[in-house]
């Protein structure tokens, strides 16, 4: 699963690392990104990708509120194209989520260690992710996201059984584009063209609490 992450890169990074043609939105820093919060995601609209916030926690159009984002920060691979709460978005609203790693707790309960992940380069990557929108209040539209994930990989096993899904950067743009919509093709997507490959150490628990927000919470520790 993925339950917390990192995004501390500048706008002209992104830029540099994303296929990005439009940004609609203030670029912010943050070392400890919760549920609920607005993060950074591409999404392709009239032909161009844009860079917008949305928050995370997927909330479909038919929902009655937007309470039920509180359960939906994760889409599982396995069954995302026949599951309600997702099949639409998976064939027309996907988009990147932007990161620089994630965090994951290893160990029993009463005595997990978080642990700081990313890939080897350490270059900021992509989540395979989904949208939506919801308007079911007058004057105003709810933007949210999930993350995808899928069965952990070699690298990442020992810290959790599941892992996010990292897209490599080749597929980005099959990957946004709404006119592919060959749920079966993008199911290999998502088994074939993403990053396993993957570093971790332990940082410190000040990470629990997502209050904790500032570039010592990715400070590996003995």
């Amino acid at each position: 699963m993925c339950g917390r992450f990192v995004g501390f890169r500048s706008l002209e990074e992104l830029k540099e690392n994303f296929p990005i043609d439009k940004a609609d939105c203030e670029v912010t820093v943050s070392y400890n990104v919760a549920p609920s919060q607005e993060i950074l995601a591409i999404v392709k609209q009239a032909g161009e990708n844009w860079l917008d916030r949305f928050h995370w926690g997927l909330v479909p159009f038919w929902a009655k509120d937007i309470s039920i984002g509180n359960k939906m920060i994760n889409a599982r691979s396995e069954s995302i194209a026949e599951k309600p709460s997702f099949r639409n978005a998976f064939k027309k609203r996907r988009c990147l989520i932007l990161a620089d790693g994630f965090y994951e707790w290893k160990g029993e309960k009463g005595y997990k260690q978080p642990m700081f992940i990313t890939i080897p380069e350490k270059k900021p990557f992509a989540f395979a992710g989904l949208w939506e929108t919801w308007d079911k209040k007058p004057d105003s539209i709810y933007k949210s996201c999930t993350i995808i994930t899928t069965q952990a990989s070699e690298s990442f096993s020992e810290i959790h059984h599941r892992m996010p899904v990292i897209l490599k950067p080749e597929i980005y743009e099959a990957w946004l584009d709404p006119q592919n919509n060959n749920t079966d093709e993008l199911k290999d997507v998502l088994k074939k063209e993403i990053i396993t490959d993957l570093i971790s150490y332990p940082v410190s628990k000040q990470v629990n609490s997502a209050n904790n927000n500032n570039p010592a919470c990715i400070e590996p520790i003995a």
